[in-house]
């Protein structure tokens, strides 16, 4: 009951949308790489989507003067 829920999305996401279901390398510091990877994939996508709908209410890089 107390669980939160927010990351259950993202992990439903990298499940279903990305196909990841097992690590395909073994050994602790191999699936941390490969765990970061898919996150960093994860929230690439994210941003992305957010910058393609014009949702990111701030500019992500100020603008040089002409």
């Amino acid at each position: 009951m107390n669980r939160s829920i927010q990351s259950e999305g993202a992990f439903g996401v990298i499940k279903q949308d990305y196909g990841f279901r097992q690590f395909l390398l073994r050994g602790n510091k191999k699936v941390l790489t490969e765990i970061l990877l898919v996150a960093m994939a994860y929230n690439i996508n994210k941003l992305h989507a957010k910058i393609q709908q014009s949702r990111t209410r701030t500019q992500l890089f100020t603008k040089l003067p002409a």
